[in-house]
Order: structure tokens, then C-alpha cells, then sequence
């Protein structure tokens, strides 16, 4: 079996889970809080497809998908100089601010009726809705002027790297000082950490839980963070990795 993607299990209900590719067809693998996984990551290779249900397996090595099935999205660098290319860019728009602890900011958009749904899935520890526009290139507008500022990315090792950390609080109040928020988010991804996770790609450990796409796991005393997106395109077979693993501090 194939891993092939992920849920982070905002919205709807549904629990985090990993989408797996296998002989019967697609199934999902639980992330719940106390689940616990024993597999071992084999060969990693392009993902392929999900149509209609149905998963179209691609041998090509380069993963997490090769060249043929990466799709590129037409709003990803955009800043609002665009002719409105997608039926959503005509939707309402939120701007927002998102903390990520101790003191990682980004500015963001998405439609309106996603805002919350849209900050869990990153993972946000924080978060400010600025502003409500008409469409996409307005925000996108807005958010390029706000990026040039706060920034409007931030990578997972860097979220990894606070998950037992809290947000600064007078950071976050000095920056919101500038914005007059609408509403603020404080949000509560269920586990507490003593100290940081180590960064690894595994599946062996009872999962601790989840935070946007990263997934916490304790294994052998040590409690680790995995970036999901890491996981897609590995076969896995049954059984606990035997690998070496760095151990944190806390284990000894």
C-alpha cells in the first residue's frame, strides 16, 4: 500500500487521517489522538492521481508527484494584478493574520466562508480577521501590500520548531496594534509539549495528535513531529520501523 495523501480532519467532522492506495481500492489510516502505528517506510515514489474515487498508480520516482500529476495552483504567487481566473476569485474574501508560536507571523486571504477551516489546516496558533473584501485580487491586493511588512509564508519546520512553545503575547499584541482587527482566534490543537518534537519522517508511535499537517508521535520516550506531506508517495509495509532514531534530551 501507498501513502497518497492526507486530511488534516478540519471541517465536517472527520478525523485526521492518512489516504492510502491498495490492492482493494482507496482506504483511509486513522490520526487520531491515541492510535497507535507500526509501519515501516519503504520505497518513495510519485503518488499519482485520485479521479473519481479511483487512485491511478505512477511508477515515476519523483515524489511526492512527479512533473504529470503536479497540479499548479493559479493563485499561489498571485498579487492581485490577475483577471479574476477562477470562479472562487469572485467570492467574498477574508484577510487575515496568523501567529504561529513563539512569534512567526504571515498574513493570508482565503473566501470568506473557509476562514476558519482555512487557519486550522495551516496549523495556526493565532489569528486575526483583518478585512473583508468583494473578490480574490482585492485581497490579494491587500495581502501584498500587508506581506511586504509580516511576510505571507511560513514553513513547516519553523511551525515544528514552536509546537511547545506559546506565542509571544506582546508580539502579537504589537502587531494587531497596527491592524484593528474584526475578530481574533485563539486556537487549541488538543496535546501540550514539554519540549520540542524531533523533526522525522516515521509512522512507528502512538499518535499525540495533530497541528495543520504535522503529526506528533511518541515513540520510545522521544515525541516526534511529521510533516504529512513527507509521508505521501512511501509504500508501507506492516511492522515498526527498526531504525535508528535521534532521541531527544527528554528521554534520557
Amino acid at each position: 500500500m501507498q501513502v497518497v495523501g492526507y486530511d488534516t480532519g478540519v471541517g465536517d467532522d472527520r478525523e485526521p487521517a492518512l489516504r492510502l492506495a491498495t490492492a482493494e481500492g482507496l482506504d483511509r489510516l486513522s490520526l487520531a489522538p491515541g492510535t497507535g502505528l507500526a509501519y515501516t517506510l519503504d520505497e518513495r515514489h510519485c503518488a499519482g492521481t485520485i479521479s473519481d474515487g479511483t487512485h491511478e498508480a505512477c511508477s515515476n520516482p519523483t515524489a511526492p508527484y512527479c512533473d504529470d500529476h503536479t497540479s499548479r495552483w493559479a493563485c499561489a504567487r498571485c498579487v492581485g494584478n490577475c483577471d479574476l481566473p477562477l470562479p472562487s476569485c469572485r467570492e467574498e474574501h477574508a484577510v487575515y493574520l496568523a501567529a504561529f508560536a513563539p512569534a512567526t507571523f504571515k498574513v493570508g486571504v482565503t473566501r470568506s466562508w473557509r476562514l476558519d477551516t482555512r487557519l486550522r489546516e495551516q496549523g495556526t496558533d493565532r489569528a486575526a480577521h483583518l478585512r473583508t473584501v468583494a473578490d480574490g485580487r482585492i485581497a490579494r491586493q491587500v495581502e501584498a501590500d500587508i506581506a511586504r511588512e509580516v511576510g505571507d509564508r511560513v514553513r513547516v519546520p519553523t511551525k515544528i520548531e514552536g509546537l511547545h512553545r506559546d506565542v509571544d503575547e506582546a508580539a502579537w499584541r504589537d502587531l494587531l496594534a497596527d491592524y484593528d482587527p474584526k475578530e481574533t482566534y485563539d486556537f487549541d490543537c488538543g496535546f501540550v509539549l514539554a519540549d520540542r518534537p524531533v523533526a522525522e519522517t516515521l509512522l512507528t508511535g502512538t499518535v499525540r495528535g495533530t497541528q495543520g499537517r504535522v503529526l506528533v508521535l511518541d515513540n520510545g520516550g522521544t515525541t516526534f513531529a511529521v510533516d504529512m506531506r513527507d509521508l505521501v508517495g512511501y509504500d508501507l509495509s506492516a511492522g515498526g520501523t527498526d531504525r535508528e532514531l535521534q532521541a531527544s534530551l527528554g528521554a534520557f
